[in-house]
């Protein structure tokens, strides 16, 4: 379902020790949350022929809807 950019470009620098790089870390998995919240939204409001479109089937949709927002 996911098409942006990984988080991992937050991380390309390894020079960072781990506390300093914890509130970065923070900021990247609050982003991807409210990613992951905002399509599942925009899934659960697809109506049967625009998700035939994108080849998602029901149940599909409903094991995507059905998952945590950290997952």
């Amino acid at each position: 379902m996911e098409r942006t950019l990984s988080s991992d470009l937050f991380f390309e620098h390894s020079s960072t020790n781990a506390t300093s790089a914890l509130p970065l870390r923070l900021f990247a998995a609050l982003l991807l949350w409210q990613r992951r919240i905002v399509s599942r939204r925009q899934l659960a409001r697809l109506d049967a022929r625009l998700l035939a479109d994108a080849g998602i089937s029901e149940a599909q949709r409903h094991a995507e809807l059905s998952k945590p927002f950290w997952r």
